[in-house]
């Protein structure tokens, strides 16, 4: 049998191979902003969320934070890097990047705009557009985001009563106030609507209970009058039914019930 012959690479050749080999495999993309200053990297970084490239322009404003450390710069562009990621669809980043210039920067003169922007992250602003098309406004989805966002807004009403910020933080706030008591009643409608009414009056209440001056409301104490109705706890439905009256004497669910539903809280956004 005829054993198979080993190559030898020779002892030169072999190392200049590895040395080949070792630097593709180790090549670093070249950093085109390496020789730009701190003023250029903000510009090119503006310039790039100002197009829409928001994906690039957090790219940038991560490199002047670090090259402009320790200066009212790169304060600047982390609470930009902040709103680009916002745009971007990067809403935890944004959350996490605001959260930390708010610890490192507590007297920042940027602060109150931080706050909104932390209310505006949680805020879901677009809602509106898509709403008609889904049958689905504020008050029939998840709370907890909302309620982060009406937080933020109280805060920097409360501590920045004169920012230019304030007045549609305040809007804001209204409406998710609304859409708050609106999820409730939301919850409650459906428990009626299944026969559930013993969980419908206890999800009516907690919207009486906890909000004011609401236009939930008035839907509120009518499922609850219906619901002691089916319930045939008569004595409390007319309870019920005096204080709708009173409070909404015009109220077209005594009328027209259900169908007398209103509009989408974004309509009046």
């Amino acid at each position: 049998m005829r054993r198979a012959k080993l190559s030898v690479v020779p002892g030169g050749f072999a190392l200049a191979l590895a040395g080949m080999l070792s630097a593709c495999s180790t090549t670093t993309p070249v950093d085109t902003t390496a020789g730009w200053s701190p003023n250029r990297l903000h510009t090119e970084a503006r310039d790039e969320m100002n197009a829409g490239a928001y994906d690039k322009a957090v790219g940038l404003f991560e490199k002047l934070e670090g090259r402009a450390a320790g200066t009212p710069l790169a304060q600047q562009a982390q609470i930009e890097k902040a709103y680009a990621q916002y745009k971007a669809g990067e809403k935890a980043q944004s959350l996490a990047t605001l959260d930390r210039f708010m610890k490192l920067h507590p007297a920042s003169p940027a602060l109150d705009y931080a706050l909104y922007l932390k209310g505006l992250v949680n805020f879901n602003d677009e809602l509106g557009l898509f709403s008609s098309i889904t049958r689905q406004d504020l008050s029939e989805r998840d709370q907890k985001a909302a309620k982060e966002s009406f937080e933020a807004f109280k805060e920097l009403t409360t501590r920045f009563p004169e920012s230019k910020y304030t007045p549609e933080a305040r809007q804001r706030m209204t409406y998710i106030v609304n859409s708050l008591a609106g999820y409730e009643v939301h919850v409650a409608r459906y428990y009626y609507t299944r026969g559930a009414y013993v969980a419908a009056i206890n999800r009516a209440q907690t919207a009486v209970a906890e909000f004011q001056n609401v236009p939930a409301l008035e839907e509120a104490l009518f499922i609850m009058v219906r619901s002691y109705d089916a319930l045939g706890m008569t004595e409390l439905r007319d309870d019920t039914r005096r204080v709708l009256e009173k409070n909404y004497p015009r109220s077209e669910y005594l009328t027209r019930g259900f169908k007398a539903k209103q509009a989408p809280w974004w309509k009046i956004w």
